[in-house]
């Protein structure tokens, strides 16, 4: 499935992150200037795809989510991301006879 929608992920003034959806690239290039294109993606659907200035970029979402983040964005969710704790598991002992 191609990835269709880019999503603008920004910090509002009151701290909350605010989401916004586009349906095309065209409606983005329309609000935000273009500086580049993604020609180093491991994802391959995501090379070609525009870099703006201002935003880091693009970034695979789901099955057909182009994500951008605003920096402050970026920094906060790699932040929580390398902090979160994952619930460590436990090896099954197997009980020997005595």
């Amino acid at each position: 499935m191609q990835k269709d929608t880019f999503r603008i992920v920004t910090r509002g003034t009151d701290g909350q992150i605010r989401i916004r959806d586009y349906p095309d690239q065209n409606a983005l290039l329309k609000r935000h200037t273009q500086i580049g294109v993604d020609d180093c993606s491991t994802d391959l659907e995501l090379r070609g795809l525009p870099v703006f200035r201002g935003l880091i970029g693009p970034i695979p979402e789901g099955v057909n989510v182009i994500r951008y983040e605003s920096p402050a964005v970026f920094e906060t969710l790699t932040k929580q991301w390398s902090t979160a704790k994952t619930p460590r598991r436990s090896r099954k002992r197997s009980q020997t006879a005595n």
